[in-house]
């Protein structure tokens, strides 16, 4: 049953989490030249989410920290979770065929945690940021997933590198061959077929990642989730404070189109999130508040 892993990764995403909304309020307060410094700072508001089975019982839950209206953050959400129960035919269909495990029918049972951040950002100049990390149970197996990538509206090639050079030493700690996969694995992943373009600069992703050495995988799951500020909140710190014009917010708004469509049409977590009963609010923190088609 693993349990004691489940209770050690589940207090570890909490912790992230906690760590992640502190320096994000740290942010809002050192912003203090630039635009929106005559604004409050922003401040998370936390929310309990609750799961119930089918029938009714206990299936878990998670809390859902979400700022609204900051002065660097338009809108950002951090939750984290630990759910539980079955697993439904479509789920086990999904799971079953990519993950090839015997046995999902007759025992459809599941455990899952894992922390997910989205932030859109007030300035068009400061990018868009995604991060994940996770550990999935059943009686048939488990392994790890996520990873973190960057979203500019407006690019700067120096703040691109930065974030890949971050994820590339954290990788590089446990296997030199991490970042050149998973950084493929991110660019294929977060491209959207129908516009024929990713949706930012990439990053690193992986799931279904199982060595058989739980400690070694849950140490680098760790690293991936530690490399997520120091690779972010620098990036903040340089753009928060350039002006910016209307047409750079409008770039912004269209961009965000992008976010909106991947995230509801191709995300596997959104998907895994809905079908299993998941607080809705929560499981679509990730849109923006505001976007824009044309």
């Amino acid at each position: 049953m693993m349990e004691s892993e489940k209770a050690r990764a589940s207090a570890w995403f909490h912790g992230l989490r906690d760590d992640i909304v502190a320096a994000f309020e740290g942010l809002e307060d050192s912003h203090e030249t630039g635009p929106f410094v005559d604004e409050p700072a922003g401040r998370f508001v936390v929310s309990e989410t609750k799961r119930a089975s089918d029938d009714g019982t206990d299936a878990g839950g998670g809390l859902m920290s979400v700022m609204r209206g900051g002065r660097v953050f338009e809108k950002v959400g951090v939750n984290v979770s630990a759910v539980y129960g079955q697993l439904g035919e479509r789920a086990q269909a999904a799971m079953a065929s990519r993950k090839g495990l015997p046995g999902m029918r007759e025992d459809p049972r599941f455990w899952a945690s894992g922390i997910s951040l989205v932030a859109h950002m007030r300035n068009p100049h400061v990018p868009a940021v995604h991060m994940n990390t996770r550990m999935f149970w059943t009686p048939h197996g488990w392994w790890f997933g996520g990873g973190s990538d960057l979203n500019p509206c407006i690019e700067y090639e120096e703040d691109t590198a930065h974030f890949h050079a971050t994820q590339k030493a954290y990788c590089d700690r446990h296997d030199a061959a991490h970042y050149p996969r998973f950084k493929t694995w991110a660019d294929e992943y977060f491209f959207i077929p129908h516009r024929g373009r990713a949706r930012g600069v990439g990053g690193i992703f992986l799931d279904d990642y199982c060595t058989g050495d739980w400690q070694a995988d849950f140490a680098f799951v760790q690293d991936v989730g530690r490399a997520f500020l120091p690779a972010f909140v620098p990036l903040v710190e340089k753009r928060r404070a350039q002006a910016f014009t209307e047409t750079e917010k409008d770039a912004q708004l269209i961009h965000r189109g992008l976010y909106a469509e991947y995230n509801l049409v191709y995300d596997r977590g959104t998907k895994f999130g809905l079908e299993t009963g998941h607080d809705a609010n929560a499981v679509l923190m990730s849109l923006p508040p505001l976007a824009k088609w044309v």
